[in-house]
């Protein structure tokens, strides 16, 4: 990604200050924030670009993002993963100032508006992590702080830096806390991107992502974190994932987009009918797929159609 190539930090700042399935829980975003933002682009371990923050680099943020990195595309050590990690203690939740920057909001990227929550407090979503290794170890993050691929960190589009959350696999039942001191990952099939040692640690580790769930924790409420998350199976023995193309009230919409999609030759093709808020919603699904490389191409294929881009759902 090169969205602001050329360009140095301080002149990126003054540009940036001026500009379904299992419901997930999202608290109200923070209206006030007015922190400057810091974020940029990568490719993912798993070889799909997933972008994350502006600004990585600690000795020369002026450098255009073609020339900031050693290398010019990610990759993970190799061989087994150091044995240390595997006997890392978490990190401890605690209360800590916002950083001043990476907590603008709204703030804008490829086009897409994000919103930066005031707490984790009551964040609760299931969707595909990524994570990031080599490309960016000792660069800055987007709050300025710098990258170490061995310690339990994290990237998140909307919970504030820093924050903390449980991530868990959900194939497995493997959780580890992490640390949120990013942005990203900017493919927008992507709710998190983990650390590599926390990709290990769940299992994300090597395949390159995983279906997960991400809970964010509070330190201002100890004893009230949510417990991890049971692993959970679809009928092929694995989580499913589905491709929420539309949620709509009027039932013959609904069934409008779900005939184009099985003319299209999509399958299965659902239609649920679901209660939110004491209204009747008939929701439109694609799935379940059986992998994450399948739901990105179904996805890019039911753009192409002209429809919306589907929002991925883990059950």
């Amino acid at each position: 990604m090169r969205l602001w190539h050329g360009l140095s930090l301080p002149a990126a700042v003054l540009i940036l200050t001026a500009c379904g399935g299992r419901p997930a829980t999202r608290p109200v975003t923070s209206p006030t924030a007015t922190s400057t933002s810091t974020t940029g682009g990568t490719a993912s371990s798993s070889g799909t670009a997933a972008h994350r923050g502006w600004f990585h680099r600690g000795d020369d943020t002026s450098l255009p993002q073609d020339q900031r990195y050693g290398d010019s595309n990610d990759s993970s050590p190799t061989g087994a993963p150091p044995a240390f990690i595997y006997s890392l203690p978490e990190p401890v939740p605690q209360a800590e100032p916002r950083s001043r920057y990476g907590n603008i909001s709204p703030y804008t990227v490829l086009g897409q508006s994000y919103s930066v929550l005031s707490s984790a407090r009551g964040y609760d979503e299931r969707g595909i992590a990524s994570f990031y290794g080599n490309k960016f170890h000792g660069y800055k993050t987007s709050s300025l702080e710098d990258y170490d691929m061995y310690k339990f960190t994290a990237a998140s589009k909307v919970l504030p830096l820093p924050s903390y959350a449980r991530v868990t696999n959900l194939a497995n039942g493997k959780s580890v806390v992490v640390r949120i001191n990013d942005r990203g990952p900017f493919h927008e099939n992507r709710i998190i991107d983990l650390s590599y040692a926390a990709a290990v640690r769940i299992g994300v580790w090597p395949k390159g992502t995983g279906l997960v769930e991400v809970q964010g924790i509070d330190p201002a409420a100890p004893g009230q974190e949510p417990p991890p998350p049971a692993p959970v199976t679809s009928q092929g023995g694995s989580p499913g994932i589905y491709l929420q193309v539309g949620a709509f009230s009027d039932p013959a919409n609904a069934e409008r987009v779900a005939a184009q999609l099985r003319q299209a030759n999509f399958a299965p093709v659902q239609l649920e009918q679901v209660q939110i808020n004491d209204r009747t919603i008939h929701r439109v699904r694609v799935g379940p797929l059986d992998s994450v490389d399948r739901a990105d191409d179904v996805t890019n294929r039911i753009e192409g159609m002209g429809l919306p881009r589907p929002k991925v759902a883990v059950n």
